[in-house]
């Protein structure tokens, strides 16, 4: 006698649609899940802030990061990063919270600094707690591609195993990195 999915509860039960589409409970807990949310939670703030106040020219910068947020988290999610192999996704998202940190913290002292508007000091004040956002989060994922970079390094010695595209893709991948670093 065979059991029915409904009693047979080794077997999870398989997902519908928009289910498929809903972050994981251990992504969206996770560090990088937290992280992400505070950015993208941070950014449509800021641009509620800048909206609200005579610094409106300072609300492309938090509507930008609050979409670049949601797509990483998104594609973080998604585990986009595992399936899609030909972006670098740890350098991609490395660099977008560098940029991100340099841009919120020199916007918030243009917004303390030279608007009056109570709108614009509150996102220039949301804007530091962004940028120290940022800062730790790039600071972790600089260590996660550095440890990244020395485990493929490590990993030379069975270079005749791979292929000529996986080699030629990790060179490409550790000179966008060394570019990068040369940026900064």
């Amino acid at each position: 006698m065979e059991r029915s999915e409904e009693e047979d509860p080794e077997r999870p039960a398989p997902q519908s649609g928009v289910r498929l589409l809903l972050p994981s409970r251990e992504f969206v807990l996770s560090r990088k899940g937290l992280l992400l949310l505070a950015e993208a939670g941070l950014s449509f703030i800021i641009f509620i802030c800048f909206i609200a106040s005579k610094a409106s020219s300072f609300l492309t910068v938090p509507l930008l990061t609050f979409l670049l947020a949601l797509c990483f988290f998104f594609a973080y999610s998604l585990k986009l990063n595992e399936k899609v192999k030909t972006t670098y996704w740890l350098l991609a998202y490395f660099l977008c919270c560098v940029v991100a940190a340099v841009i919120y913290f020199a916007i918030s002292i243009a917004a303390v600094s030279k608007y009056s508007d109570g709108a614009a000091k509150a996102a220039g004040v949301f804007g530091f707690i962004a940028t120290i956002v940022y800062a730790v989060d790039f600071y972790l994922t600089f260590n996660g591609l550095v440890t990244s970079l020395k485990q493929s390094d490590s990993s030379e010695a069975p270079e005749q195993h791979r292929s000529e595209a996986f080699n030629l893709a990790l060179k490409r991948q550790e000179m966008y990195f060394h570019i990068a670093l040369h940026v900064l």
